[in-house]
C-alpha cells in the first residue's frame, strides 16, 4: 500500500530525512579527502586483486542463516548469528573465515525489496565488516560440505546510528588454488531492524490467524437416528492430530494477539468427528473413524485458545466470492447459497465453541477485489470486504502507507492488508534459513513503515488461507518478535476497521480487467454453479414428498456450500467429482421412491380394478405425492371413467402400498397405460411405468347364452308372483286358509308380518352366476413387509 512514497525515495519525517542526509555528508568526507591522495597510493588499490575479483566468486560458497536473536535488538543485547556455510565448489577454500557485515540504512521499503532480491557481493553496497573477534575461521572448507558457525556480538559493536533498517550480512571470504587471494566467496543478506526506544508512535497491528481447511464431509449419512457421517479420507484427523497442521496452527496461535478467522465447516467437520463417523477410502470402502479422542481434544484446545480472543467467521465451507461473482450470478440460486452460508456460519461457531463470532467480514481470495466482487461479498450481509494493498493500491503519491479501513460506498468498508507484509510467509518455509529471513524481512518492513510519518496508523496482515506447519511456525516467530517490539503494537481486526480512514488513501475499486488473470484462471467454472443448481432442483423436488425434511435438507444443504468453496481453486478435477457425488446421491435416494414395474394385465369383463404399487425403501415415510395412471387409448379403456385418474399416496419407511384404479373396458383388444408419481405441485417424480391392459374378446354367442339365462330369470320370478297374488285373492273369498293346502297365517307360514318374503341372508347382494367376474384380484391395503432400508 502506498508505495508512491517508496518510488519516490521519501523518508520517515523531516527531522529524519535531516539526520540522514548529515550523516550521509559525514560519511562522505574520507571520500572526497579520497579524491586528493597521491598517484602511488591510487596505483597500489588498482593492483589489489581481492576487490577487483570479489563478485565473481560470491556465489562458490552457499550461506545459511539459520538463526538470528534478538530479531529485534535495543540496546544493551547482543546479537547471536548462527547458520551454515557450503562449498558448491570443486575446489577446497583455504583460509576462509566467516564475518558479519553491517550495510547502510534503508529509507523506503522498496530499498527492503531491491536489497533482499540481490545475490551477489557487491563492494560498497554490503558494508564494511565488523571484524575484530567476531568472525569464525576454517582452515579448509571442502567442496560439498557444510560447516556450521556461530557468532555473537554486543549490538553497541555494530555502530548502528538512529533508528532504523539496516542491511545485515554474513559473508565468507577465501581463496581457492585457481585464484590465490582474499575474496569474498558467499554472503546471505539479511535485515536488522533497530528501534533501541520505544517509538513515538507506535503502528497498531492486526495478524490473522486462519484455520481453514479443504472439504472433508460428504453428503452421505447413515440411516442411524444420528445420521452417522461420511468423511472423503482421513486426512482431517491427520491434520489435528498431534504434529499435524491445524495442530501446529492452535498450539502457535492460542500464545499470540491474534484475530482468529474460522471456516464453521472445520469446526463442523472436527465436532462430527467427535461421535461416531465413517471414512471412505480412495476405492470407495467404507469403514468406521477411530480419532474420536484427537477430535474432541483438539476442539477443547480450540476453545480454551478462543475464549477471550476475537473470532471471525466467514461464511461456511468459506465460499469463493471471485467465482460467484464472475462466474455464478447468472445461474439462478447462486447468491442463495452465500446467503445460507453466512446465515448457518454463526450457529455452528457458538454451538462448537461456546463464543460469538463476528460474520460481518468477507474475504475474497487474496485480498483481490472489483466491483462485481464487492458487490457479491456484501449481498449477503457482510458490510467489510478484507482486501489487499496490491489489488486496490494507491493512486494519490501518499508519502506513506495509510491505514487499513477505506470506505468504497454504500456503507461498505476496504479493510486493507499490507502485501509486502501479507505475502512475507507464502514460499517454503521448510529451511531454517528461509525462515530466519522471512521473518527479518517482516520486521524490516513493519518498522520501516512505523518510520514513514508521525501519524499513527492501523495495518492489517493478512497471510495465506491455509499456512503450512513451516509457514506457521515463521509467522508465529515473527508476530512474537513485533508483540515485544518498540513500534507496534497489537490490534483486533474490529477496531482496525472502524479506524478513522485517511482521507487522502484511496477508495477506488479496480475495474474487472485489472483482476489478476493468474487468479481468474483457477476460478471455478460456470458450468460448476450450473451442476449446483442442477443439484438443488433435484433436491428441492425430492425433500417436498419426505414427512422429515430435515435429515435431507440439512446435509445435502451443507454439501452445496462445500461445492463452492475457495479450497477446490488449483483442484479443478476434485472438485468436479466431488459435485457428481453429491448430485448423484441425491438421485440415489429419490430413486428410493418408485413405481413397480408391472407385467401386461388382462381384463376379461367390462370393468375391473388395477392396482399399482409404490415402493418407499426409506427409512422416512413419503406423503405428498399424487399417483396418476393415464389411458393413451380412452376410447378403449378408461381410467375411473375418463381418460386418467389421480390418487393421493402415502407410504410408511421401509414399507410399499397397493394403490387400485377402477377401469372400464368399451372395446376389445389391447390398450396402453402409463403410471407417473407427481409431487403436489404438479412436478413429475421419478420414472414412468408403462404397460398394457388387454381386454379380452365378448362373443355374440355368449353374450346371448348371458341374455337368455336372465330373461329365464326374470319369468320365473314374475310367474311365482301371479300364482301368490290369485292364492291371496281365493283365501280371501273362503274366508280363510285352505285347511289342506297346508298354509297358515302369521309367523309359522311362508309370509312374514309384513306380508313380503322374507329374505336369506344371500339375497341381500344378489349376485348372479352370469355376472362376469374381474380378472384382477382384489388386493390387501394393508402394509407389506418391510422392504431393504437405505440411508433416509
Amino acid at each position: 500500500m502506498a508505495e508512491a512514497a517508496d518510488f519516490q525515495g521519501t523518508s520517515a519525517s523531516p527531522a529524519r530525512r535531516w539526520l540522514r542526509r548529515t550523516g550521509a555528508l559525514m560519511a562522505a568526507a574520507p571520500l572526497l579527502a579520497g579524491l586528493f591522495q597521491s598517484p602511488a597510493a591510487a596505483q597500489a588499490d588498482a593492483a589489489a586483486p581481492t576487490a577487483a575479483k570479489a563478485v565473481s566468486g560470491s556465489s562458490t560458497v552457499a550461506v545459511s542463516l539459520d538463526s538470528l536473536s534478538p530479531s529485534a535488538p535495543t540496546d544493551g543485547d547482543t546479537i547471536t548469528v548462527t547458520g551454515t556455510v557450503t562449498n558448491k565448489g570443486k575446489q577446497a577454500v583455504t583460509g576462509s573465515r566467516v564475518d558479519l557485515r553491517v550495510g547502510p540504512e534503508l529509507d523506503t521499503r522498496s530499498a527492503i525489496d531491491s536489497a533482499a532480491e540481490r545475490t551477489s557481493f557487491t563492494l560498497g553496497a554490503d558494508g564494511t565488516q565488523v571484524g575484530g573477534k567476531y568472525v569464525e575461521k576454517f582452515a579448509k572448507l571442502a567442496p560439498g560440505v557444510g560447516e556450521r558457525f556461530s557468532i555473537s556480538v554486543p549490538v553497541d559493536k555494530l555502530d548502528l546510528g538512529d533508528s532504523g533498517v539496516y542491511q545485515f550480512a554474513v559473508a565468507v571470504t577465501g581463496q581457492t588454488a585457481a585464484q590465490p587471494w582474499d575474496q569474498v566467496l558467499g554472503i546471505q543478506r539479511t535485515f536488522l531492524p533497530w528501534q533501541p526506544d520505544e517509538a513515538d508512535t507506535r503502528t497498531k497491528t492486526t495478524f490473522l490467524w486462519p484455520l481453514i481447511s479443504t472439504v472433508h464431509v460428504t453428503a452421505e449419512t447413515g440411516s442411524n437416528e444420528q445420521q452417522t457421517p461420511v468423511f472423503r479420507n482421513d486426512d482431517l484427523a491427520k491434520e489435528i492430530s498431534p504434529g499435524g497442521r491445524l495442530d501446529h496452527m492452535l498450539s502457535l496461535g492460542k500464545d499470540l494477539d491474534v484475530t482468529w478467522v474460522l471456516d464453521p465447516d472445520l469446526l463442523a467437520s472436527v465436532d462430527a468427528m467427535t461421535g461416531s463417523y465413517k471414512v471412505q477410502d480412495e476405492s470407495g470402502t467404507v469403514t468406521a473413524g477411530t480419532h474420536q479422542a484427537v477430535a474432541k481434544k483438539w476442539l477443547a484446545a480450540l476453545q480454551k485458545a478462543v475464549a477471550d480472543k476475537e473470532v471471525v467467521a466467514l461464511p461456511f465451507a468459506d465460499p469463493d466470492i471471485a467465482s460467484l461473482a464472475h462466474n455464478g450470478t447468472g445461474v439462478a440460486g447462486s447468491l442463495a447459497h452465500l446467503k445460507d452460508a453466512t446465515d448457518v456460519a454463526a450457529s455452528t461457531v457458538e454451538t462448537v465453541l461456546h463464543v460469538q463470532p463476528d460474520t460481518d467480514f468477507a474475504w475474497p481470495v487474496d485480498g483481490a477485489v472489483d466491483p462485481s466482487i464487492v458487490k457479491v461479498a456484501t449481498s449477503a450481509g457482510a458490510d467489510k470486504v478484507i482486501a489487499r494493498s496490491d489489488s486496490l493500491a494507491e493512486t494519490g503519491g501518499l508519502s506513506y502507507t495509510p491505514s487499513a479501513a477505506r470506505p468504497i460506498g454504500g456503507g461498505n468498508t476496504a479493510v486493507v492488508a499490507d502485501a509486502r507484509m501479507s505475502t512475507a510467509f507464502d514460499t517454503d518455509m521448510t529451511k531454517s534459513g528461509a525462515s530466519t529471513l522471512a521473518v527479518q524481512k517482516f520486521l524490516a518492513q513493519s518498522l520501516e513503515l512505523d518510520l514513514q510519518t508521525d501519524k499513527q496508523r492501523s495495518v492489517v496482515v493478512a497471510p495465506q488461507r491455509m499456512p503450512t506447519g513451516s509457514q506457521a511456525q515463521a509467522m508465529a516467530e515473527a508476530i512474537t518478535a513485533l508483540q515485544s517490539s518498540n513500534w507496534s503494537q497489537s490490534q483486533e481486526l474490529g477496531a482496525a476497521a472502524k479506524a478513522k480512514p485517511d482521507p487522502e488513501a484511496t477508495t477506488r475499486v479496480p475495474s474487472a480487467s485489472e483482476y489478476p488473470s493468474s487468479l481468474r484462471k483457477n476460478q471455478l467454472p460456470k458450468s460448476a454453479f450450473e451442476q449446483i443448481a442442477e443439484t438443488q432442483g433435484k433436491l428441492d423436488n425430492f425433500q417436498v414428498v419426505l414427512t422429515n425434511q430435515s435429515r435431507v435438507v440439512t446435509p445435502f444443504g451443507r454439501a452445496i456450500n462445500r461445492e463452492m468453496s475457495t479450497s477446490w481453486r488449483g483442484r479443478p478435477a476434485q472438485a468436479e467429482t466431488f459435485r457428481t457425488g453429491v448430485e448423484a446421491y441425491v438421485d440415489d435416494l429419490a430413486d428410493q421412491v418408485k413405481l413397480i414395474k408391472k407385467s401386461e394385465t388382462k381384463l376379461s369383463g367390462r370393468s375391473a380394478t388395477i392396482p399399482v404399487t409404490v415402493q418407499n425403501n426409506l427409512v422416512q415415510g413419503v406423503h405428498n405425492l399424487v399417483l396418476r395412471l393415464t389411458s393413451t387409448s380412452p376410447t378403449r379403456l378408461k381410467i375411473g371413467g375418463k381418460a386418467y385418474s389421480e390418487q393421493p399416496v402415502a407410504v410408511s419407511g421401509g414399507h410399499s402400498s397397493s394403490v387400485k384404479f377402477t377401469t372400464s373396458a368399451n372395446a376389445n383388444g389391447r390398450a396402453t397405460v402409463v403410471a407417473q408419481l407427481y409431487t403436489q405441485d404438479g412436478q413429475a417424480y421419478g420414472s414412468a411405468v408403462t404397460f398394457d391392459v388387454k381386454v379380452t374378446e365378448i362373443t355374440p354367442t355368449v353374450m346371448l347364452v348371458i341374455g337368455g339365462g336372465v330373461l329365464l330369470l326374470v319369468l320365473a320370478g314374475f310367474r311365482m308372483y301371479t300364482q301368490r297374488k290369485r292364492a291371496a285373492a281365493r283365501d280371501a273369498e273362503d274366508g280363510g286358509p285352505d285347511e289342506t293346502d297346508g298354509t297358515q297365517d302369521g309367523p309359522e307360514g311362508p309370509e312374514g308380518p309384513d306380508g313380503r318374503l322374507p329374505q336369506s341372508p344371500e339375497t341381500d347382494d344378489p349376485q348372479h352366476p352370469s355376472d362376469p367376474t374381474p380378472d384382477t384380484a382384489a388386493e390387501s391395503t394393508d402394509p407389506s413387509g418391510t422392504g431393504e432400508r437405505v440411508d433416509r
